[in-house]
Protein backbone atom coordinates (compact mmCIF):
# COMPACT_ATOMS: atom_id res chain seq x y z
CA UNK A 1 0.00 0.00 0.00
CA UNK A 2 1.47 3.65 -1.00
CA UNK A 3 0.67 6.01 1.52
CA UNK A 4 1.28 9.59 0.99
CA UNK A 5 1.44 11.98 4.04
CA UNK A 6 0.20 15.90 3.59
CA UNK A 7 1.14 18.41 6.43
CA UNK A 8 -0.28 21.22 6.22
CA UNK A 9 2.46 23.62 7.74
CA UNK A 10 0.85 27.16 6.78
CA UNK A 11 0.59 28.61 9.81
CA UNK A 12 2.57 31.51 11.03
CA UNK A 13 2.56 30.54 14.74
CA UNK A 14 1.41 33.83 16.21
CA UNK A 15 0.87 32.56 19.74
CA UNK A 16 4.14 31.15 20.24
CA UNK A 17 5.84 34.40 19.77
CA UNK A 18 8.54 33.02 17.28
CA UNK A 19 10.67 34.54 14.91
CA UNK A 20 10.76 31.92 12.23
CA UNK A 21 7.28 29.90 10.92
CA UNK A 22 4.95 27.32 13.06
CA UNK A 23 6.53 23.91 11.50
CA UNK A 24 9.99 25.11 12.28
CA UNK A 25 9.97 26.11 15.75
CA UNK A 26 11.69 24.04 18.20
CA UNK A 27 9.96 21.40 20.18
CA UNK A 28 12.83 19.93 22.63
CA UNK A 29 15.71 21.55 20.33
CA UNK A 30 14.14 19.78 17.43
CA UNK A 31 11.62 21.64 14.88
CA UNK A 32 8.20 20.75 14.55
CA UNK A 33 8.84 19.56 10.89
CA UNK A 34 11.81 17.07 11.85
CA UNK A 35 9.80 15.66 14.39
CA UNK A 36 6.77 15.11 12.32
CA UNK A 37 9.27 13.63 9.28
CA UNK A 38 10.62 11.22 12.05
CA UNK A 39 7.27 10.04 13.47
CA UNK A 40 6.24 8.57 9.73
CA UNK A 41 9.16 7.83 8.39
CA UNK A 42 8.77 4.34 8.20
CA UNK A 43 4.59 4.52 7.77
CA UNK A 44 4.21 6.64 4.77
CA UNK A 45 6.51 6.61 1.17
CA UNK A 46 6.20 10.25 0.61
CA UNK A 47 5.55 13.49 2.53
CA UNK A 48 3.79 16.97 1.11
CA UNK A 49 4.63 20.06 3.49
CA UNK A 50 2.31 22.81 2.50
CA UNK A 51 3.35 25.96 2.96
CA UNK A 52 2.46 29.81 3.69
CA UNK A 53 3.98 31.43 1.03
CA UNK A 54 5.52 34.19 2.70
CA UNK A 55 7.66 31.55 4.62
CA UNK A 56 7.59 29.04 1.96
CA UNK A 57 11.32 30.04 0.70
CA UNK A 58 12.63 29.29 4.46
CA UNK A 59 11.21 25.97 5.26
CA UNK A 60 12.25 25.17 1.69
CA UNK A 61 15.98 25.73 2.17
CA UNK A 62 15.19 23.75 5.48
CA UNK A 63 13.80 20.77 3.55
CA UNK A 64 16.75 20.67 1.07
CA UNK A 65 19.01 20.16 4.27
CA UNK A 66 17.67 16.94 4.63
CA UNK A 67 18.94 13.45 3.98
CA UNK A 68 15.45 12.86 3.25
CA UNK A 69 14.62 15.95 0.80
CA UNK A 70 13.68 13.76 -2.47
CA UNK A 71 10.74 11.86 -0.50
CA UNK A 72 9.64 15.88 0.36
CA UNK A 73 7.66 17.59 -1.83
CA UNK A 74 5.74 21.37 -1.22
CA UNK A 75 2.16 22.77 -2.18
CA UNK A 76 1.56 26.34 -1.76
CA UNK A 77 -1.84 27.41 0.22
CA UNK A 78 -2.42 30.94 -1.22
CA UNK A 79 -4.83 32.46 1.10
CA UNK A 80 -5.36 31.49 5.00
CA UNK A 81 -8.73 30.26 4.14
CA UNK A 82 -8.32 26.84 6.66
CA UNK A 83 -7.23 23.38 6.78
CA UNK A 84 -9.56 22.34 4.37
CA UNK A 85 -8.22 23.79 1.21
CA UNK A 86 -4.32 23.73 3.03
CA UNK A 87 -5.12 19.70 2.79
CA UNK A 88 -6.52 20.35 -1.26
CA UNK A 89 -3.81 22.19 -1.87
CA UNK A 90 -1.57 18.83 -1.91
CA UNK A 91 -3.84 17.44 -4.61
CA UNK A 92 -1.13 18.03 -7.53
CA UNK A 93 1.34 16.21 -5.55
CA UNK A 94 -1.17 13.62 -4.69
CA UNK A 95 -1.96 13.08 -8.31
CA UNK A 96 1.38 12.38 -9.30
CA UNK A 97 2.17 10.04 -6.87
CA UNK A 98 -1.64 7.96 -7.23
CA UNK A 99 -1.00 6.66 -3.31
CA UNK A 100 -3.73 4.26 -2.14
CA UNK A 101 -3.89 6.17 1.28
CA UNK A 102 -3.54 9.81 1.75
CA UNK A 103 -2.48 10.58 5.60
CA UNK A 104 -2.70 14.21 7.01
CA UNK A 105 -1.33 15.42 10.31
CA UNK A 106 -1.57 18.96 11.63
CA UNK A 107 2.25 20.00 11.88
CA UNK A 108 2.01 20.58 15.60
CA UNK A 109 1.16 17.34 16.02
CA UNK A 110 4.23 15.86 17.29
CA UNK A 111 3.30 13.80 20.63
CA UNK A 112 1.51 11.27 18.64
CA UNK A 113 2.86 7.89 19.68
CA UNK A 114 4.84 5.56 17.83
CA UNK A 115 2.11 2.77 18.15
CA UNK A 116 -0.92 5.04 17.33
CA UNK A 117 0.85 5.39 13.97
CA UNK A 118 1.49 1.83 13.99
CA UNK A 119 -2.06 0.73 14.42
CA UNK A 120 -3.13 3.66 11.82
CA UNK A 121 -1.47 1.98 9.25
CA UNK A 122 -2.34 -1.52 10.00
CA UNK A 123 -5.86 -0.14 10.22
CA UNK A 124 -5.56 1.21 6.73
CA UNK A 125 -4.13 -1.94 5.22
CA UNK A 126 -7.41 -4.51 7.01
CA UNK A 127 -9.62 -1.53 6.03
CA UNK A 128 -9.41 -0.64 2.73
CA UNK A 129 -13.10 -0.22 2.36
CA UNK A 130 -13.14 2.85 4.89
CA UNK A 131 -13.27 6.38 3.76
CA UNK A 132 -11.64 7.63 6.78
CA UNK A 133 -9.12 5.93 9.51
CA UNK A 134 -8.41 8.26 12.40
CA UNK A 135 -7.55 8.01 16.08
CA UNK A 136 -9.58 9.69 18.71
CA UNK A 137 -9.24 10.78 22.35
CA UNK A 138 -11.17 11.14 25.38
CA UNK A 139 -10.50 14.49 27.07
CA UNK A 140 -12.22 17.23 29.48
CA UNK A 141 -12.45 20.84 28.20
CA UNK A 142 -12.73 19.33 25.13
CA UNK A 143 -12.14 21.87 22.02
CA UNK A 144 -13.26 19.27 19.79
CA UNK A 145 -16.06 16.77 20.13
CA UNK A 146 -17.31 14.10 17.47
CA UNK A 147 -20.77 14.01 18.22
CA UNK A 148 -21.84 10.20 17.77
CA UNK A 149 -25.63 8.61 17.39
CA UNK A 150 -26.94 5.86 18.77
CA UNK A 151 -25.87 3.36 16.68
CA UNK A 152 -21.98 5.34 17.24
CA UNK A 153 -21.95 6.94 13.63
CA UNK A 154 -20.11 10.52 13.81
CA UNK A 155 -22.86 12.63 12.66
CA UNK A 156 -21.96 16.21 14.04
CA UNK A 157 -18.16 18.27 15.08
CA UNK A 158 -18.62 20.71 17.93
CA UNK A 159 -15.75 23.48 17.51
CA UNK A 160 -15.23 25.60 20.72
CA UNK A 161 -13.35 28.36 18.25
CA UNK A 162 -16.64 28.40 15.93
CA UNK A 163 -18.36 29.19 19.37
CA UNK A 164 -20.35 25.76 19.33
CA UNK A 165 -21.10 25.03 23.45
CA UNK A 166 -19.36 21.89 24.59
CA UNK A 167 -19.55 19.37 26.71
CA UNK A 168 -17.43 18.97 30.06
CA UNK A 169 -15.78 16.10 28.24
CA UNK A 170 -15.66 14.70 25.01
CA UNK A 171 -14.29 12.58 22.23
CA UNK A 172 -11.81 14.54 20.26
CA UNK A 173 -9.63 13.82 17.34
CA UNK A 174 -5.74 13.81 16.85
CA UNK A 175 -5.09 15.49 14.25
CA UNK A 176 -4.18 12.68 12.64
CA UNK A 177 -6.20 11.29 9.49
CA UNK A 178 -5.55 8.36 6.79
CA UNK A 179 -8.14 8.67 3.51
CA UNK A 180 -8.70 6.70 0.79
CA UNK A 181 -7.90 7.45 -2.52
CA UNK A 182 -11.75 7.82 -3.09
CA UNK A 183 -12.19 9.66 0.17
CA UNK A 184 -9.49 12.34 -1.40
CA UNK A 185 -10.23 12.36 -4.77
CA UNK A 186 -14.10 12.08 -4.74
CA UNK A 187 -15.24 12.48 -1.42
CA UNK A 188 -13.40 15.77 0.09
CA UNK A 189 -13.94 18.03 -3.63
CA UNK A 190 -17.35 17.11 -3.29
CA UNK A 191 -17.33 18.31 0.29
CA UNK A 192 -15.69 21.35 -0.96
CA UNK A 193 -18.35 22.04 -3.48
CA UNK A 194 -20.62 22.45 -0.67
CA UNK A 195 -19.51 24.00 2.54
CA UNK A 196 -18.76 27.38 3.44
CA UNK A 197 -16.64 29.27 5.60
CA UNK A 198 -17.43 28.91 9.24
CA UNK A 199 -18.87 32.33 10.85
CA UNK A 200 -16.28 32.54 13.37
CA UNK A 201 -13.43 31.82 11.57
CA UNK A 202 -13.61 32.65 8.35
CA UNK A 203 -12.63 29.49 7.36
CA UNK A 204 -12.92 26.46 5.60
CA UNK A 205 -12.92 23.52 8.46
CA UNK A 206 -11.83 19.94 7.35
CA UNK A 207 -13.47 18.57 10.66
CA UNK A 208 -16.78 18.32 9.39
CA UNK A 209 -16.14 16.60 6.37
CA UNK A 210 -15.98 13.75 8.92
CA UNK A 211 -19.58 13.06 9.87
CA UNK A 212 -19.98 13.97 6.23
CA UNK A 213 -18.30 10.99 4.77
CA UNK A 214 -19.71 8.97 7.14
CA UNK A 215 -23.01 9.76 6.12
CA UNK A 216 -22.09 8.14 2.67
CA UNK A 217 -19.03 5.45 3.41
CA UNK A 218 -16.90 4.08 6.21
CA UNK A 219 -15.25 5.87 9.02
CA UNK A 220 -13.18 3.88 11.41
CA UNK A 221 -11.74 5.17 14.88
CA UNK A 222 -9.69 4.23 16.88
CA UNK A 223 -8.21 5.20 20.78
CA UNK A 224 -4.74 6.52 21.24
CA UNK A 225 -2.39 5.26 23.68
CA UNK A 226 -2.65 8.76 26.23
CA UNK A 227 -4.59 12.02 25.84
CA UNK A 228 -1.45 13.89 25.69
CA UNK A 229 -0.94 12.87 21.78
CA UNK A 230 -3.82 14.98 20.92
CA UNK A 231 -2.30 18.21 22.51
CA UNK A 232 -1.46 20.70 19.25
CA UNK A 233 1.41 22.94 20.17
CA UNK A 234 -0.47 26.58 19.45
CA UNK A 235 0.85 28.30 22.80
CA UNK A 236 3.81 28.62 24.85
CA UNK A 237 1.48 26.61 27.86
CA UNK A 238 1.39 23.66 24.95
CA UNK A 239 4.71 23.75 24.26
CA UNK A 240 6.04 23.33 27.62
CA UNK A 241 3.73 20.97 28.55
CA UNK A 242 4.58 18.84 24.99
CA UNK A 243 8.09 19.03 25.85
CA UNK A 244 7.72 17.97 29.18
CA UNK A 245 5.46 15.14 28.22
CA UNK A 246 8.28 13.87 25.03
CA UNK A 247 11.08 14.14 27.97
CA UNK A 248 9.44 11.48 30.22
Amino acid sequence: MLRLLIIPAAGVGSRLGGTVPKVLVQVGGVPMLDRILALHATAVDGVVVVLHPAFAAEVQRHIMARADRDRIATAIQQAPTGMLDAILAAAPAVDRAAPSSIWITWCDQVAVHPHTIERLAALTSARPDAAIVMPTVTRTDPYIHLERDAAGRIVRVLHRREGDAMPDAGESDMGLFALSSHAYRDLLPAYAREVETGGATGERNFLPFIPWAAARAAVTTFACEHPMEAVGVNTPDELRAVEAYLAG
